[in-house]
């Protein structure tokens, strides 16, 4: 099983520690591609007009303004850098050894800088989105799905692939394996509806469930079932959709 989570678009600056080292993050094979990125976010932070290049608003100048010194700044494991609702609700910054040791090997994050890191990989804070046309490199997406693409394909070894990722990530890699989508509904009043905020939390809750239980899934109807323990607790119900085109789609419903 691999678990694809997306970043959090707020991170959590280290105050202290030694800077990223490319050659100790996961698939190393990704250093040179991770360099480009990096050097060209950091020129083009520095620029007067990397606010609308990056769009950003002005409250973010000071995340833009550490992006020009990012190879210097302190780093830490991606699992306390990304916070926001997603990590919040997976509790994942609280993960001890033996549970980030277990993510190393089932999670990753597809990241815009990094291409896929997993909580275990230390990294310094950055702004940058998978939305990006980022100076000679183009459209990050497209950038990084060939280089994506045999790296993670191999991690998962044809093996289930959960993704919890937004548009933007899927489109810089789509599996070749099994694939479900986890998608998130709220029920009340015997109505069910789509819902955003609570989407990203309840995937959170789903990604720390299938780490910490050392679920294995081999099949989405695997993955829905080791989803119904959360049934009674996160969740009121779990449906799985058989896509003829695609990934499968997992359905949790959430009360309302």
């Amino acid at each position: 099983m691999l678990v694809l989570l997306p970043p959090s678009e707020g991170k959590t600056a280290p105050a202290q520690g030694a800077p990223v080292d490319l050659a100790t993050l996961s698939h190393p094979d990704l250093a040179d591609a991770r360099g480009r990125v990096g050097d060209t976010l950091a020129k083009v932070s520095g620029q007067r007009n990397a606010m609308q290049v990056l769009e950003v608003g002005a409250s973010l100048a000071d995340d833009v303004a550490r992006n020009v010194t990012v190879w210097d700044n302190p780093a830490d494991a991606s699992s306390r850098v990304y916070t926001g609702v997603l990590y919040d609700a997976a509790g994942m910054a609280g993960w001890d050894d033996a549970t980030l040791a277990r993510a190393a090997d089932r999670v990753r994050v597809v990241s815009a800088l990094w291409g896929a890191v997993s909580p275990a990989d230390r990294i310094p804070a950055y702004r940058l989105s998978m939305g990006t046309t980022l100076g000679r490199l183009g459209g990050l997406a497209s950038f990084w799905r060939p280089h994506l693409t045999p790296e993670l394909d191999a991690l998962a070894g044809g093996g289930l692939v959960v993704d919890c990722r937004s548009a933007a990530y899927v489109a810089a890699y789509r599996p070749d394996a099994p694939w479900v989508t986890v998608k998130v509904m709220r029920e009340l009043n015997g109505k069910r509806a789509v819902v955003s905020h609570m989407a990203k939390h309840t995937r959170g809750l789903l990604a720390a469930h299938l780490v910490r239980s050392d679920a294995a899934p081999e099949t989405a109807s695997d993955l829905a079932d080791a989803a119904a323990g959360m049934i009674g607790d996160a969740l009121v119900d779990v449906a799985l959709a058989a896509k003829a085109k695609g990934p499968d789609e997992l359905t949790l419903v959430i009360a309302g």
